[in-house]
Formats: structure tokens, C-alpha cells, sequence
């Protein structure tokens, strides 16, 4: 069974930076992929960020490229979100996920956190 629990969300004025941390439990970190999808209201949850099993691939949404960096610590069965530049339009539930392929298409394992919410002020 995986369980997945997100934190360091909050409120942050528009520049400033977060950082997402997510812990797994389970068997299965180190060879999942991992991600993080963010939902704002009233629309669909998109892919934001997501890393391979091994860390060497990532895939970025266009809108976050160059602000938001994913990472992950197998050993900790940890994965991070680090969020730069922050903008109004980033405010939203972030989630994490355990199992979708890296441009966020449904696989074998499929497991999601609960949220946790960012707001940016402008």
C-alpha cells in the first residue's frame, strides 16, 4: 500500500519562492514515477512536473519551465517541488502522484496525496 503526504504549501506574495516536499511509504519509490499536478478552481488538475524513477528525466508544464524544479531522494523516499517566481496564476491544490508516466498518462500504479494549497498574492 502507498500513502502520499504533501506539505509546504502556504501563502506567498507573487516573486517569491516554495518549496513542495512529499514522502511516499511502500515498496515501490525508487522505481516510480513520480509527479506533481496542481488543480486552481473550476478548472481541470493539470501536470506541473514530473521525474523519472532514477532522476534523470523530467518534463515540465511550458508555463512553469524555468521557475519550478522537481527533485527526489529515493534513499528518503522523498520529492520535492522547488517553485520560483512565483505568479497569481500558480494558485491552486498542488498533488502529488505516485505512478503516472512522465507526460502524466495512467499506468500500473496510480496513487495520489490529499493536496496541499499555494496561494500567491499579487
Amino acid at each position: 500500500q502507498v500513502q502520499l503526504v504533501e506539505s509546504g504549501g502556504g501563502l506567498v506574495q507573487a516573486g517569491g519562492s516554495l518549496r513542495l516536499s512529499c514522502v511516499a511509504s511502500g515498496n515501490i519509490f525508487s522505481i516510480a514515477t513520480m509527479g506533481w499536478y496542481r488543480q486552481a478552481p473550476g478548472k481541470q488538475r493539470e501536470l506541473v512536473a514530473a521525474i523519472s524513477g532514477g532522476g534523470s528525466l523530467t518534463k515540465y508544464a511550458d508555463s512553469v519551465k524555468g521557475r519550478f524544479t522537481i527533485s527526489r531522494e529515493n534513499a528518503k523516499k522523498m520529492v520535492y517541488l522547488q517553485m520560483n517566481s512565483l505568479k497569481p496564476e500558480d494558485t491552486a491544490v498542488y498533488y502529488c502522484n505516485l505512478g503516472r508516466s512522465l507526460s502524466g498518462g495512467v499506468s500500473r500504479y496510480d496513487y495520489w496525496g490529499q493536496g496541499t494549497q499555494v496561494t500567491v498574492s499579487s
